[in-house]
């Protein structure tokens, strides 16, 4: 399983590397913009059977005997002759803005053919033009297995350019016992007796839509009174020392060690936390949660496009999502995973397929919404308030 003290989906700090596109397409730079018509460059898939693909850490599955061994990407190899150059070199979405966007920015390679960042990440690189449109006619598994929850979101309609390599739910975890209580919405943080003892998230794009939703707030189509309200209320918090700390996933530490028993939190670290503590929960408020995604997507001039596709659609087969779930723990983006996870000999594995929180049952999911991301225009305003807030 994924080490608890690594965090995928990483606070912004300050505007990051947006920040310093703005700066830069005001100063003579050629604007970033790349059309669809010039995002493609020449294909070499058949004349060198390769892909070269970026990921984060930790977010694969591993041979048990052998951890440098990754089965899904030996069996692709060995069902396909191509090989695969897997990279764990994505630690943070804006620190990996910042490796490509020189590049992308000039219309030049990234030397990669396959990378998975967050969706609001993608969303900005959907919005450049830095992602190249898909060809769906050579990926059956894709549409076929697809999540339907995941198949349109705001930022890439029709997953043209995108697609999730694996998903989770934004929440609340907490400590059943230690606390005394149930916790079924996000106002119940704000009970006098969690003071002091509550974290949130300290990234802007991971923690504003389930506060949002704790005030009834429509997250597909928030608008920025809404989010300030939150903010208002938030403060408010921090200021009557309600709120203990805002944090990355260091959180997991806060709860495990009794310092905090109630947090924001993502699912695929429950699991975990549960393993080791049978009395944390995990919680879909009753207002709703934020379902989200890191997604796999194609940069401009990729090498070996075909062959990325090719990979792409692999891990869409139903027991090859299974195998990579049943590693990772995360929401599986393929829901026909679960019954190849039930029909396995191994009881462990079997009790996979049982989870709400890597199959959302009919009843959770109808709390689930994919949020409207943040747009270019919003972004600095809005950052700049949440970040005073915080303190980043």
């Amino acid at each position: 399983m994924p080490q608890l003290a690594f965090s995928r989906r990483s606070a912004i700090r300050g505007l990051g590397a947006a920040g310093l596109l703005a700066a830069l397409t005001g100063c003579g730079v050629p604007a970033a913009y790349v059309p669809e018509g010039r995002r493609e460059g020449p294909d070499r898939s058949e004349r060198d059977q390769s892909v070269a693909f970026s990921n984060w850490p930790l977010y694969i599955d591993t041979d048990d005997e052998d951890e440098n061994r990754r089965p899904t990407l030996d069996a692709f190899t060995e069902k396909t002759g191509i090989e695969i150059r897997y990279t764990e070199d994505i630690n943070d979405n804006d620190e990996f803005f910042g490796k490509v966007s020189p590049a992308l920015m000039s219309h030049q390679e990234t030397g990669r053919d396959l990378v998975v960042v967050s969706d609001w990440m993608a969303a900005r690189f959907v919005r450049l033009g830095w992602a190249q449109k898909m060809n769906r006619s050579a990926q059956s598994n894709v549409a076929r297995y697809l999540d339907p929850q995941l198949r349109s979101p705001a930022f890439d309609e029709g997953r043209l350019h995108t697609v999730p390599w694996q998903s989770g739910i934004t929440g609340i975890a907490y400590n059943r016992k230690a606390l005394g209580r149930e916790i079924r919405s996000v106002r119940d943080l704000w009970h006098p007796d969690l003071a002091g003892k509550v974290t949130l998230l300290s990234g802007l794009d991971e923690s504003f839509a389930l506060l949002m939703q704790g005030n009834g707030v429509d997250v597909t189509r928030w608008t920025e009174s809404e989010f300030h309200r939150m903010c208002d209320q938030v403060e408010s918090m921090v200021k009557k020392k309600h709120i203990r700390r805002f944090t990355g996933n260091d959180y997991t530490s806060d709860l495990s060690k009794g310092d905090v028993l109630a947090c924001q939190a993502y699912s695929g670290d429950a699991i975990q936390l549960q393993a080791d503590n049978p009395d944390i929960e995990f919680v879909v408020p009753d207002e709703g949660a934020e379902l989200w995604a890191e997604s796999l997507l194609v940069p401009n001039l990729a090498r070996h496009k075909a062959n990325a596709e090719a990979l792409i659609d692999h891990y869409y087969a139903p027991e090859v999502a299974a195998e990579l779930a049943a590693s990772v723990n995360y929401v599986c983006p393929v829901p026909a995973a679960r019954e190849v996870l039930a029909g396995s000999g191994d009881k462990e594995t079997a009790a996979l397929a049982e989870n709400p929180l890597i199959f959302p049952d009919d009843e959770m999911r109808k709390r689930l919404v994919v949020a409207r991301d943040i747009t270019s225009a919003e972004r600095a305003s809005l950052a700049k308030r949440w970040n005073s807030i915080v303190g980043l």
